[in-house]
């Protein structure tokens, strides 16, 4: 058994040698051919190019542009990219590539940050990062632009080897999520090419055509020249100025608030709503700290965390414009208007507080915003992030890391979300006790990026100190003869649509909507100011993508608390007894250790609520009650009854939403569905949304295993939910009566590949990019501000 261990590691490092022999003989024939790399040379040579109005640049703007964001943004955008390569700016094709994976959820050691146009500004400082070029930085002509370029031999090599003419990809092809990635330099591209014949770009997809070919080769020829961002307009400067005057006064009070607004827009896109017209993209802009002040350049603060230590005597925050292509998956759109800003004036401005200090930036203060922001009032950050809840649930979802099955798999498939409303949130006696409960609410952040996984028993010892508090303090209240009715839940105030929402998981993604959109789900959460916050420092804030095995994990054993808190919230409405029967169907078959949690840490809120109830459903009812109390904001977005389609075809579509059981658990999370009316009006899209039911969701691994397919079922929405499409169904309006036949007779997977030679736009169809454009441009007409590219680094393979 030795003798074969040492034969293999021997022949392995005698692979690893000739690979690197190889790529060293590649690597002088390059350098004989055309020169030793160096950036200075493509910058040299771009540099005369770069005029706005040049032929590169209209090239680029008018033809180039479109076919990187269609073809290839779809799969090369935010940390899932593959081999790193972010195609959403020019800056990120002239970074290059790299092969490491930021999504590495073993390792010992925090890795270091590689955000784009924060952590690094020039070709050269990511060379020293490990950054490998995709275009040619040897001598700049049109042979070694095309021969020393990693881009185009990619797409060569697609042109010379396109997809196989099946259904369905064979073993030469690897479409999972956690593929390994091959990521070769120019160097190693020969070996790679002979050994992965099939692995052109856009990989495991249909071939450019060949004028997008053309279009990108003849552009690499040229020099691959990408101009600089255009300036914004005088009108949107003035705003932006004014803003940062707002954010940036002098006072303590004012200072301590834009620290506060900063540390929870950090990751969303802001706009100002009233420039914006109506059909068309905003301007989007991030919200930074800068070393200097409004009129002089930006130089952004490159932190790991918002709350991280700035090392400078004072931060100024800029809105910095996004330039970068708008991908979906991390789109936070975040209205920018005259009625938000005077909520701030009135909330953190006029309201009648004192600021004596600033906060510590140690991390033990910093990363527990119960801690740090103890002098701004309760109401005001409660009323900030209830504004825009949506914003706020969705920054752990989009927010700094695209995708996420660390925080997703402790959540279930679809719930619904109520908040407390701000009057009993910011009373004097639940400030009195969040005051006494800081040391308890601490959070894992304080342990920044790389932590012990075993400190987590800390934590779970504070959660159940905080959770036993928050019950005798609860049991008091109601003794007081305050007991919980609807008016604890906030309606909106009459007007405001983030009443309510709506969470669905899709696996390792989710999507966050306004409203209560689908059936009564299984589970619902009740927010209040604590748990919001600490959700947002968790999740977004406190979480570190580049952080070590240890960080992600508490991270991760971390949220299991705080979902439990939002269910707790909720049960508590309900009579006692219900209480512990809809728990116990909520964590059926769960670890003796989350038993333990619950009968000896926390132990389950048993007073009495004050609700009546009329029924024996006593879930059902609360869900009918709370959903009457809201109704005013409740929003009318995605109801298939809002189409245009006939009202038969409404109908058969709504039969798509009642598959249940094992027919729903064979169809994918995410299906985008394109209906062509036989009137011949623009098409329409529907999406179909799998819930996988679980017997829990507390499990850390072997998620199968909780799974509980005979309760799955689907939810079918009008227009397009989500980011990551599982698959595309193209069908004629004609044709829905035969097509909703097939899909509520599917039993087997047999059953749903012939429904798909009949109804799908496979990843392998000829006309699979022309559905792709179609797709993407009705999303975008119909959602200007919302909508972004979507990923297909899901698409299935069936």
């Amino acid at each position: 058994m030795q003798y074969k261990q040492k034969r293999w590691i021997k022949l392995f490092i005698g692979v690893i040698l000739i690979c690197s022999g190889c790529a060293t003989i590649a690597s002088l024939d390059l350098n004989r051919l055309y020169g030793e790399e160096d950036t200075n040379n493509r910058a040299h040579a771009i540099a005369a190019l770069a005029t706005p109005e040049s032929t590169a640049t209209l090239f680029y703007e008018n033809e180039v542009a479109p076919v990187i964001n269609a073809r290839c943004v779809v799969c090369h955008a935010c940390y899932d990219a593959p081999c790193q390569l972010k195609m959403t700016h020019p800056d990120g094709i002239e970074r290059g590539a790299n092969k490491e994976k930021v999504y590495h959820g073993s390792r010992i050691i925090a890795a270091t940050p590689n955000r784009l146009m924060i952590d690094a500004q020039s070709s050269s400082e990511w060379r020293e990062r490990g950054f490998y070029p995709v275009l040619n930085e040897r001598e700049q002509t049109a042979t070694a632009n095309t021969q020393a370029s990693v881009l185009a031999k990619m797409l060569a090599l697609k042109k010379a080897n396109p997809l196989p003419d099946d259904k369905i990809l064979d073993e030469r092809f690897d479409v999972s999520i956690d593929r390994s990635q091959q990521c070769p330099t120019i160097e190693e591209f020969e070996g790679y090419a002979q050994s992965q014949a099939f692995g052109g770009m856009p990989y495991a997809l249909p071939e450019l055509s060949d004028d997008e070919h053309n279009t990108l080769i003849n552009w690499i020829q040229g020099g691959a020249y990408m101009p600089s961002p255009a300036p914004i307009s005088a009108a949107q400067q003035k705003a932006v100025d004014q803003l940062e005057q707002f954010l940036n006064a002098d006072s303590l009070k004012v200072q301590l608030s834009a620290r506060y607004i900063y540390e929870h827009l950090f990751s969303s896109h802001l706009f100002f709503s009233e420039l914006n017209e109506a059909d068309v993209q905003p301007q989007f802009y991030n919200l930074v700290r800068s070393r200097t002040p409004t009129g002089q350049p930006i130089e952004i603060i490159a932190s790991r965390r918002p709350f991280d230590d700035p090392k400078v005597s004072r931060v100024y925050y800029r809105l910095y414009p996004v330039t970068s292509t708008i991908v979906n998956k991390t789109h936070q759109p975040y209205a920018i208007n005259k009625e938000l800003t005077d909520k701030w004036q009135q909330w953190f401005v006029d309201a009648d507080y004192q600021v004596t200090e600033m906060p510590s930036y140690q991390p033990e203060v910093a990363a527990n915003p119960l801690t740090a922001f103890t002098q701004l009032p309760v109401n005001a950050r409660y009323r900030f992030m209830l504004e825009r809840a949506q914003n706020t649930i969705m920054g752990y979802i989009k927010g700094p890391v695209c995708r996420g099955q660390v925080a997703l798999n402790v959540i279930n498939d679809r719930f619904w979300v109520f908040f407390v409303k701000p009057e009993v949130a910011a009373s004097t006696e639940i400030n009195t006790f969040y005051e006494t409960q800081k040391n308890n609410l601490r959070l894992p952040a304080e342990k920044e990026s790389t932590a012990f996984a075993v400190t987590w028993i800390e934590y779970a010892s504070r959660q159940g100190d905080y959770m036993r508090a928050r019950h005798n303090f609860m049991s008091a209240e109601i003794d007081k003869e305050h007991h919980f009715s609807p008016d604890d839940i906030w309606d909106g105030d009459g007007e405001n649509q983030n009443a309510t929402l709506t969470v669905f998981r899709h696996f390792d993604n989710a999507t966050v909507i306004k409203g209560l959109v689908g059936e009564q789900p299984k589970t619902a959460w009740v927010i209040d100011y604590a748990l919001l916050e600490r959700i947002h420092y968790l999740l977004v804030a406190g979480f570190d993508v580049y952080g070590n095995y240890g960080h992600q994990l508490m991270t991760r054993l971390y949220m299991d608390f705080l979902r439990m808190e939002g269910e707790s919230n909720f049960l508590a409405f309900l009579p006692p007894d219900s209480r512990r029967k809809e728990l116990a169907s909520w964590y059926q078959k769960s670890s003796p250790e989350l038993t333990s949690f619950f009968e000896g840490k926390v132990s389950i809120f048993d007073q009495p609520s004050g609700m009546e109830f009329k029924t024996k459903n006593h879930k059902q009812e609360l869900f009918d009650i709370f959903t009457q109390h809201v109704d005013k904001v409740l929003p009318e977005r995605y109801q298939v009854k809002d189409s245009q389609l006939t009202t038969n075809s409404k109908a058969l579509l709504a039969q798509l939403g009642k598959i249940k059981g094992t027919s729903a658990s064979i169809l994918p999370e995410l299906t985008m569905i394109m209906v062509e009316p036989k009137d011949g009006k623009k098409e329409e899209i529907f999406t179909l949304v799998r819930n996988s039911a679980h017997f829990n969701v507390n499990s850390l691994f072997s998620e199968n295993a909780n799974r509980d397919p005979k309760n799955d079922n689907v939810t079918l929405v009008h227009g397009l939910l989500g980011s990551y499409p599982d698959a595309f169904w193209q069908v004629k309006e004609t044709e829905l009566a035969r097509m909703v036949a097939l899909a509520q007779q599917i039993k087997t997977e047999q059953d749903y590949a012939s429904f798909l030679d009949a109804f799908a736009v496979r990843r392998t169809s000829k006309d699979f990019w022309q559905f792709s454009d179609k797709l993407n441009q009705i999303f975008m007409q119909d959602n200007p501000i919302e909508a972004g590219w979507l990923d297909y680094n899901r698409l299935e393979n069936r």
